[in-house]
C-alpha cells in the first residue's frame, strides 16, 4: 500500500512539473489620449505659454476608472487603471493639443525651466463613467489663463469652465474610455477657440 502511495506521490510530481505557469493577473491598463488633427492656426503671439499643474478632485484623482451608480455612490475599478494618473494624462494631452494648436510661439510643460509671461493651469472637477441611467462619460474641466507680467493688479486673464457627457456604446470599461477621450477632445477644441480670443488682446509682457 505504502509503495502505490510513494508512486502516485511521484506521478503527481511529473504533472506537475509538466505543466505550464501562468504570470500573476494584472490590471487592464487604458490611455485617455485626444488628438488634435486639424491644421494649426496662424500662431497670434510669439511668446510662450507655460501649462501649469492640471488638479484632479477625488475621488477622480487616482489610476482606477471610477463608476457612478448613485447619487451619492461612486465605486473604482481595481482591474482597469489609466496607464498614469489623471492629472499627469490631461495635462499631457492638453499640452499637446495646444501646442499643435500654434496659437503661442510654444506651449511647454511644467518641469520647463523656462520663466514665461503667460500661464495656463486647469482643475478637472469630474472624469468618471454615469451609470446610473443611459451609460455616459461625463468630463468636467475649468482652466485659468493669467499672466506674470509685474503691475498688473489681477494676474487672472480668463476662468473658462466646460462640461461634457457622451453617450456610451456599452457598459465596458473600454467604451468609458473612447467616451472620455471624446469628451476631452471637446473640451479642449471649445477652449482653442477661448484661447485663441484671449491671445489676440494679452497684456504686453514686461519691457515690450
Amino acid at each position: 500500500m505504502m509503495k502505490r502511495i510513494l508512486v502516485l506521490i511521484s506521478l503527481l510530481g511529473l504533472v506537475a512539473c509538466t505543466l505550464p505557469t501562468r504570470p500573476p493577473v494584472g490590471p487592464t491598463t487604458w490611455m485617455v489620449s485626444p488628438d488634435r488633427s486639424a491644421a494649426p492656426r496662424q500662431a497670434r503671439t510669439d511668446v510662450w505659454l507655460k501649462i501649469g499643474s492640471v488638479s484632479v478632485a477625488p475621488p477622480f484623482d487616482g489610476k482606477s476608472l471610477v463608476y457612478r451608480t448613485g447619487d451619492q455612490r461612486y465605486e473604482k475599478d481595481f482591474y482597469n487603471v489609466y496607464t498614469t494618473i489623471p492629472a499627469e494624462m490631461i495635462g499631457n494631452a492638453e499640452r499637446q493639443w495646444l501646442n499643435k494648436a500654434n496659437i503661442f510661439s510654444a506651449t511647454v510643460g511644467q518641469s520647463n525651466s523656462f520663466f514665461p509671461y503667460y500661464f495656463l493651469q486647469a482643475s478637472v472637477e469630474e472624469f468618471y463613467g454615469d451609470y446610473r441611467n443611459q451609460p455616459e462619460a461625463v468630463v468636467s474641466v475649468e482652466f485659468f489663463l493669467s499672466t506674470t507680467s509685474g503691475g498688473k493688479t489681477n494676474p487672472l486673464i480668463g476662468a473658462n469652465r466646460y462640461t461634457k457627457r457622451v453617450a456610451l456604446t456599452d457598459n465596458s470599461p473600454q467604451a468609458l474610455v473612447l467616451g472620455q477621450q471624446q469628451a476631452l477632445a471637446e473640451i479642449l477644441k471649445q477652449y482653442e477657440e477661448q484661447l485663441y480670443k484671449y491671445a489676440g488682446n494679452l497684456p504686453k509682457p514686461l519691457g515690450q
